[in-house]
């Protein structure tokens, strides 16, 4: 495998992991991007939602403040798909991953949307991305089965992991930063951060995992497997603790809010699952539909009040606590693959098929909203 050098600019940025990079899957991807072009309506935002009586009526405004978000900047550079998104933690700059034969790390300055760096990542496609809580470690995957590391601050390449045998589709690390987990079709890997080695691996022969999340507490690993079934792994003994059937299809994201009493489950079935966690295990809240495709990716804002999903028919926002369809961006030209909030919850990256990022802010935000000529 052959590596690639990038300027030193990466190094004067910090970034931070804000959401869940959902994946496109070799040899299942080419059927849903056949529809692509199909025109789909913009649905309308529904005047009810699902069942609230387990809520009480307090209103998060946090929520609200995402109603009516602005397009800020439309981000153009990617020759493919952009199938990962990363803003740094001030969020002044983004990192963006390109997809089929892209494979370059794009660093982008949000209040200009220039492009100020990029590199090459892997051999064709970049899937995720991921940080480490610590800010020290940086780690994308790719459809070439390794996993590469590169310091951080300082944008130095560490090494690459290798041990999966297929495309590896989802990446996550532990809130101690302590262990790097990787999910693909031939199972679940974690890996030793600090020593630099392999851990163990969780195999079974039907673990095809699609979509990973650590709960913050950092002992329970949930994978998300193509037969529609969600599996908790005890992460201090690799043993598996449950096995839950929750979609119809494979499951594609996994997500779950900072206080680590929800989780949200999306699916090529075309729902979003909200689960309640407070009494220590799973129990469905509500369903969220809609959607005319996919879900391709999810975002929870960091106050764990907003929920971005992403398809093929655009991005809409969902009031967490209630269900409430809040908002829906249907700008882009494209199925939508990838979405990331800011640190602070301002902004909104959404990344497609059409080879554009675009950042939208709440509607309390500092930026100018983009012209409509210029959104044209």
């Amino acid at each position: 495998m052959t590596f690639f050098a990038h300027s030193s600019q990466l190094g004067k940025i910090q970034l931070t992991v804000l959401a869940s990079v959902t994946v496109a899957v070799a040899g299942l991807t080419s059927i849903a991007r056949a529809q692509d072009s199909l025109p789909v309506p913009v649905p309308p935002v529904p005047t009810e939602t699902p069942s609230q009586e387990n809520f009480d009526s307090d209103f998060i405004p946090a929520a609200s403040l995402w109603s009516n978000p602005q397009l800020v900047q439309i981000l153009e550079g990617h020759e493919a798909p952009i199938d990962a998104l990363l803003f740094s933690a001030d969020g002044e700059m983004l990192l963006s991953g390109g997809s089929t034969n892209d494979g370059n790390i794009k660093l982008w300055r949000l209040q200009t949307g220039k492009e100020i760096d990029s590199f090459r990542g892997h051999r064709t496609s970049v899937i995720a991305l991921t940080l480490s809580p610590d800010g020290k470690t940086l780690a994308s995957a790719g459809d070439d089965a390794g996993i590469n590391l590169w310091n951080w601050p300082g944008g130095k390449y560490t090494r690459t992991f290798l041990g999966h045998s297929s495309n590896i589709l989802s990446l996550v690390m532990t809130p101690d930063s302590k262990t790097l987990i990787s999910g693909g079709l031939d199972g679940i890997r974690l890996w030793d951060l600090i020593a630099q080695r392999p851990l163990y691996t969780l195999t079974r022969f039907d673990n095809q995992t699609y979509a990973l999340a650590v709960h913050p507490d950092g002992d329970i690993l949930v994978s998300g497997l193509r037969d529609g079934s969600i599996k908790r792994w005890n992460l201090g003994t690799g043993s598996l603790i449950q096995t839950i059937p929750v979609h119809t299809s494979a499951v594609s994201v996994l997500a779950f809010t900072p206080d680590g009493n929800t989780m949200v489950s999306g699916s090529y079935d075309r729902t979003i699952k909200v689960w309640d966690l407070s009494r220590n295990r799973l129990e469905l809240r509500y369903s969220l539909t809609g959607h005319a495709g996919r879900i391709r990716a999810i975002a929870i804002n960091p106050d764990g009040t907003t929920l971005a999903s992403a398809s093929r028919d655009g991005v809409r926002l969902w009031n967490l606590k209630t269900g409430e369809l809040i908002a829906f961006l249907g700008d882009h030209q494209d199925w939508v693959h990838s979405v990331a909030f800011s640190r602070d919850g301002r902004f909104l990256a959404s990344g497609g098929f059409d080879r554009t990022i675009r950042i939208w802010q709440t509607a309390s935000g500092e930026f100018e909203p983009l012209l409509e000529g210029r959104r044209q």
